[in-house]
C-alpha cells in the first residue's frame, strides 16, 4: 500500500470555492430534511401507522422503526464511502442524495394503518432503511467533499457550512409542522397533512440532485488519483492498517456527543415534550426550533475560533459545558412552562454548538485520503447507530418503566464525558494539511 504524505494547499478560486460549499451544503440540507422529518413527527406518525388504541405501544414502536434504521447506516456508509474512495466524492453524493429523496417521496404517499392494517409499518420501515442507508453514506462523503477543497488556515469554518445546513434543514421541518399544527384545524395533521413535508422532497431532491451533478471532485481526491493511489478495496486496507483501524475506533468515541446530542436534544425532543410534559406538538416544535436558531449562531463563529487556537480546546469545552448544562437544561424544560423550556433548550443548544460545528473537520483530518470515505463512515456510522438512533427508543422504554423523565440529560451526560476525555487525546489537525 502506498501514501501520499499530504493533500496540496487548494488552489480554487474564491468563486470557485463558493460552489463546493454551497454544493455540500445545499445537498445536506436536502439530506437531512429528508431523514430529521420522522423524528419531527413521531407523535402523529404514531397515529397514523400504529392501532390507536395503544398510544404508548405505537410511539415505542414508531421510534423502533428509528432505531432500526440506524442498523443499516454502518452498511450504507461502507457502500457509498467505498464508492467516495474508489470512483469519487461527486458520485456517492450524488447515489445518496437520490435513494434518500425517492424514499422519502414513497413515505409520504403511504397508506396508513387504517387503510391497509400491518402492511403500513412494514412499508414504513422499508423506506426508512433505505433512508438510513443513504444518510450513512451521506456524512462522509458531503463534509470530506468540503474539506478537501478548503484552504488550510479555514478549514474548520468552512466544514462547519454544511452542518449548519443539517440544522438549518432540522429548522424548516420543525418550522413546518409548528405551521401545519397551528393553522391547520384540529385532526388536519393526523388525517392528511403529515404527508406535506414527506412529498417536498420531490423538488427538494431534484434540486439538490441537479446541483449535485454540476460539481467537480475535491482537490486532494484528484490529486490521489494522479497519484495512482486511490485505494481499490478501502474497507480491507482499513481493516488491516492498523494505525487506521485504531482511529476509527477513537472516532466512535470522539463522536459519541454528537450521537446523543443531535437525536435527543432535537430529533426526539418534540416528542418528548408532548408526550411528558403536556405541550401542544406546536409548543413542542416551537421550543425546538428555537433552540436550533442558537446553534445556527453559534455553530460557525465556534467553527471559526477552531481555526485560530484549535480544535481541542473548542471540543473540550464543548464537552465540558454539554455536561454541566444537561441536567439543569431539562430540568427548566420538565417545568411545563413555555419561556423557562425555552431556556433550557437554548441553554443546552450553545453548549453543543462546539462540537457539532467541529465533529466532520476533526474526523476528516483524522483520516487519510484513500480510505476517508470509507473509515470515516464507519467511526461515525458505529457512533450514530449505537448511540444516537436507538436513543429515543431507549429514552421512550425507560421512561415508560421507571417514570424518571430526567433520563435523556443523564444519557446527554454519559456521551459528554466520553466525547470529552477523546477530545483529550485527539491531535489538532487545525491549519495543517490534511493527509
Amino acid at each position: 500500500m502506498t501514501t501520499t504524505s499530504a493533500a496540496p494547499q487548494t488552489q480554487l478560486s474564491k468563486k470557485q470555492l463558493r460552489k463546493v460549499v454551497f454544493g455540500g451544503s445545499a445537498g445536506v440540507f436536502v439530506e437531512f430534511f429528508d431523514y430529521g422529518i420522522y423524528g419531527f413527527l413521531a407523535s402523529t406518525l404514531a397515529l397514523v401507522f400504529f392501532p390507536p388504541t395503544a398510544p404508548t405501544a405505537g410511539i415505542i414502536m414508531t421510534w423502533g422503526i428509528f432505531a432500526l434504521t440506524f442498523l443499516v447506516r454502518p452498511i450504507g456508509g461502507l457502500v457509498i464511502g467505498s464508492i467516495a474512495d474508489r470512483i469519487g466524492r461527486r458520485p456517492a453524493l450524488v447515489l445518496s442524495l437520490t435513494l434518500m429523496s425517492g424514499a422519502t417521496v414513497g413515505i409520504g404517499l403511504l397508506p396508513g394503518y387504517a387503510v391497509i392494517g400491518v402492511a403500513a409499518p412494514i412499508l414504513l420501515l422499508l423506506l426508512r432503511l433505505i433512508q438510513g442507508f443513504s444518510a450513512g453514506g451521506e456524512v462522509a462523503s458531503a463534509y470530506s467533499f468540503v474539506a478537501e477543497n478548503a484552504p488550510n488556515q479555514s478549514r474548520g469554518f468552512l466544514t462547519s457550512l454544511p452542518q449548519v445546513g443539517s440544522y438549518l434543514a432540522m429548522l424548516c421541518g420543525t418550522s413546518l409542522g409548528v405551521a401545519l399544527a397551528t393553522f391547520l384545524p384540529a385532526g388536519s395533521l393526523e388525517e392528511w397533512a403529515w404527508r406535506v413535508p414527506f412529498l417536498v422532497a420531490a423538488p427538494l431532491g431534484l434540486l439538490g440532485f441537479w446541483i449535485r451533478r454540476s460539481l467537480d471532485d475535491t482537490v486532494a481526491f484528484l490529486e490521489t488519483k494522479k497519484n495512482d493511489d486511490v485505494a481499490h478495496n478501502p474497507l480491507a486496507e482499513t481493516i488491516r492498517d492498523k494505525s487506521v483501524l485504531r482511529k476509527v475506533f477513537f472516532a466512535v468515541a470522539l463522536a459519541l456527543l454528537n450521537s446523543s446530542g443531535y437525536y435527543i436534544l432535537f430529533n426526539y425532543m418534540p416528542s418528548f415534550l408532548t408526550r411528558e410534559f403536556g405541550f401542544t406538538t406546536g409548543n413542542g416544535l416551537a421550543i425546538t426550533s428555537l433552540s436550533i436558531v442558537v446553534m445556527l449562531v453559534a455553530m460557525p463563529s465556534l467553527a471559526r475560533l477552531s481555526d485560530r487556537i484549535g480544535r481541542k480546546p473548542v471540543m473540550i469545552a464543548a464537552a465540558a459545558t454539554s455536561a454541566i448544562a444537561a441536567i439543569p437544561g431539562y430540568a427548566l424544560a420538565s417545568t411545563g412552562d413555555f419561556g423557562l423550556a425555552v431556556l433550557g433548550a437554548a441553554l443546552m443548544a450553545l453548549c453543543f454548538a462546539g462540537h457539532s460545528a467541529l465533529i466532520a473537520v476533526c474526523l476528516v483530518e483524522l483520516f487519510p485520503t484513500r480510505v476517508r470515505g470509507t473509515a470515516y463512515s464507519l467511526g461515525y456510522n458505529i457512533a450514530t447507530a449505537i448511540f444516537g438512533g436507538a436513543a429515543p427508543l431507549v429514552m421512550t422504554s425507560l421512561i415508560a418503566a421507571t417514570g424518571q423523565t430526567a433520563i435523556p440529560a443523564y444519557y446527554v451526560v454519559l456521551t459528554a464525558v466520553g466525547s470529552g476525555i477523546a477530545a483529550l487525546f485527539m491531535k489538532d489537525g487545525a491549519r495543517k494539511p490534511i493527509q
